[in-house]
Order: structure tokens, then sequence, then C-alpha cells
């Protein structure tokens, strides 16, 4: 009788076969393409008022479609950043001035959205089956859909960030660093501390490869290219708040009052327009909109220099605000929405798995950092690489929170690097415990 004899390579588990299915089949992607739209589609159908913020940013947008210029009360305004109101203005005045407008829109910058956090994984993992795990979570997390119909800046500033990331990323020469100088100039006329991010992707650049001091001029130069081509960007607006406030307005002028109302004595780590130093200084009537801007600004500088102990003891409180809660898309629903009333019970539960949803997510993109860390001590290879992108994008808003006030709303252009790292960890765990179940052929 004749022995077995073992025959290596050995044959791939089942695991291995479906995760190679799941990263190669053209169905699986069109799949998930599929869930994707249609899931941000099925949203557009709730019918949801402007409120708050969204009333303002569709206003501003409304009136420079009918041709009043950017205007509040019948004055001249900069108090919300511009970049959001104009470019929905130009889908308002070729489609016209309604919900229905806002909601293309915003679904044609999500989809944009969903097609560079594809590509971004693919090019910072070097993997299909990542970046597809990514898109997939990014597919169904319920804050990122619960956005679309909703008149607020975060679903438009999401893709110009990942698009600009890209720019950067993807750049084979220095003339392509002219349209990433483009993308950000933009992406600050609509959140105005955008260029805190140009620096933080240039250092992660320079971590990445060997000769780092021999790279470092040129990456400075690449990163003045961009910051230089976003100011010229800005510049247009800035002259006209000149022309039109009689002041030298960068951008917006709501950055005093939003750091008043995270700096003051009865702070408690989120933004508290309610608190009383806050209501008294609004109820002043001898300041114009810049004066206001300015004297507020003072104010809240003040009470950080008065006050440096508790300053920094508001910090994790900040930062606390700002990771730990998820799914403040429902606040839209509960003041727009006419049939939340009636189907609370739903919203809230939706909330509720969201909040579980986005837990395992913050978990897993902790758990990425240490596994790729160890992975890359292992193989002895640089720990340093483009996929710190994903930290070096979360850090952005954690610097600026910690000076300001910790909102949740600002980690939602972070989510899509989040699912794309999370989906490059899955796809590794598929991958070894595939690797662990493979048998040998046997004859």
């Amino acid at each position: 009788m004749s022995a077995q004899i073992l025959d290596f390579p050995t044959r791939p588990s089942r695991l291995a076969l479906r995760l190679e299915w799941f990263a190669t089949e053209r169905s699986v992607l069109l799949a998930i393409w599929a869930l994707y739209f249609a899931l941000r589609v099925a949203v557009l159908l709730i019918d949801v008022t402007p409120t708050s913020d969204a009333a303002s940013y569709f206003a501003r947008a409304a009136g420079l479609a009918a041709g009043q210029g950017y205007m509040d009360k019948g004055l001249p305004t900069a108090f919300w950043p511009p970049g959001l109101p104009l470019a929905l203005s130009v889908m308002f005045h070729q489609f016209g001035i309604s919900q229905v407008s806002l909601g293309l829109f915003n679904l044609g910058a999500s989809m944009l959205t969903g097609l560079l956090t594809l590509a971004l994984g693919r090019h910072i993992f070097g993997s299909e089956a990542a970046a597809r795990g990514g898109l997939l979570l990014l597919a169904v997390y319920p804050n990122a859909i619960a956005y679309v119909p909703l008149a607020l800046t975060e679903v438009f500033y999401t893709m110009l960030l990942l698009a600009g990331c890209w720019a950067v990323m993807a750049r084979t020469n220095r003339w392509q660093l002219i349209g990433a100088g483009l993308i950000f100039g933009f992406a600050t006329l609509v959140k105005a501390q955008t260029l805190v991010v140009v620096p933080l992707i240039f250092a992660i650049d320079w971590l990445r490869a060997r000769g780092m001091w021999r790279r470092l001029p040129g990456l400075l130069v690449e990163g003045l290219i961009v910051i230089a081509v976003a100011a010229l960007v800005v510049a247009p607006w800035t002259a006209r708040n000149h022309a039109r406030l009689g002041y030298w307005v960068a951008v917006s002028t709501n950055g005093g009052y939003t750091l008043l109302t995270g700096n003051h004595d009865s702070a408690t780590g989120d933004f508290t327009p309610n608190a009383a130093v806050v209501q008294r200084f609004m109820a002043r009537t001898d300041l114009d909109e810049v004066a206001s801007d300015k004297e507020a600004a003072r104010m809240g500088l003040a009470w950080i220099r008065e006050n440096p102990g508790k300053f920094a003891a508001l910090a994790p409180r900040k930062l606390m605000r700002l990771w730990l809660p998820d799914g403040e898309a429902e606040w839209a629903y509960q003041g727009g929405a006419p049939n939340y009333p009636r189907f609370e019970a739903l919203y809230r539960a939706v909330r509720y798995a969201n909040q579980g949803y986005y837990a395992l997510l913050m978990i897993g993109f902790a758990a990425a950092f240490a596994v790729m860390t160890l992975r890359r001590l292992r193989e002895r290879t640089r720990w340093a690489g483009w996929w710190l992108l994903p930290y070096g994008v979360a850090l952005y808003p954690t610097l600026i929170c910690l000076l300001f006030s910790g909102q949740s709303r600002f980690h939602y252009p972070v989510m899509p690097f989040i699912c794309m790292t999370v989906g490059w960890l899955v796809a590794t765990g598929v991958e070894r415990l595939a690797w662990a179940r493979r048998k040998p052929t046997i004859h």
C-alpha cells in the first residue's frame, strides 16, 4: 500500500477563495456601488427642511443664485464661509432653488467621495480587498448617509478634502500641485482652517522615504506651491470682504464667536452658544460684524491667557466631545423633518445602531495602527508611509478642537479615511486566517 504524498504549495482554503472573489470579481464591486448609491437615494425621500446653520447656507446659496449677492438681512456678510453657498448656487441657478437640487448636489459629492475612498484605499494599502472593504464600510455607515439631504458643509467638504489628499499623494510632477492648490483653496472657502492639513500631508510624505533631509527642500517648495495657489483662490473673496465690509477678512467672521463659545468660565468642552457670557455678548448692539468677531476673539484669548489651568483641563473634554459621540445628523431631522415625531423610535434606533457601528470603526482604526506598526517592525521596513495619512487627517480636527471646542460633526470628513483603514485591517485579518487554514494537496 503506497503512502500519501503531500504536494506543496498548499491548496487555498475556502476563506482564501472567498477573499479572492471579493477582491477580483467585478460583480462584487458593482454590488457595493449599487448599495452605496441606493442607500443615499433612499434617504433623499425623507422630507427635511433646513434649520440652524443649514438654513443659513441654503439662504446664502439661494441669494447668490437669484443675483442678490452674499447678504444677510439686507447687508453684506462674511459670517458663514462662502464655499458651499457658491457651489450650491450654481446648482440652484441651473436646476432651481429646491430641496431636490440640494439633494442631487450632495448625492453627486457623496458618489465622488466613494470613488476617492476606493482610489485612496488602493493607493495607500496596495490591496483591492482593503479598498473595496473600506468602500463597503462607508456605504453602510448611517451618519454618512443621513447627511446627504442636509444643507451642511460636511458632504461637500469631505469630497474636497479627499480630492486634495489624492492630488498631492498621486502627483508625478510639480505642475499637478497647482490642481491640489486649487482644490485646497476652494476647501478653505468651505472651512477656513483647511490649510492646517497641508503641512501634515507633506510631513507624512517627508517621513515615508529614505533620504529625508535630501528631500526636505523640495518638499518644502512643493508645500509652499500648494499653499500659494490656495491663497490665490481665496484672494478674490478676501478682496470682496474688504470692499463690502471695509476690513481685510480672509474667509469668514465667525472665528472669534466660535473661540468664545468654547473658552469661558462655564465652558464644557462642547459648543456652548447658550452660555451666559456668550448670550450677553451676542445681545450687544454697538458692534458691527467684523468688530464683533474681533471682540469675541479678544475675549476668548484673554480668558485662555488668564485661565491656563482651566483651558488645559478642558482639553480632554473637548477631545471626548469630538471623538466619542456620533450620529449628530439626527438633530437636523429632529428640527426639520415633519415625520420625526411619528417615527421617533425608528430614528432613535438608527442613532443607537450608528453609535455602535461607529464605536467598532474607531476600535478598528486604533487596532490598525498597532497592527501596521508591529507588522513593519517584524518585516524591518520603514515605519512611516502613506498608511499614516488617515491618522494625519484625524489629527487635523483634533488640533482645531483643542483651541476651539469639540463637536462630533468635525470628525465627519475623517470617516472615509477611517473606513479605508479598517477595510485594510479586516482584509489583512481574513488573509491571515485564510493562510492559517490552508490545506496541503494530497495525492
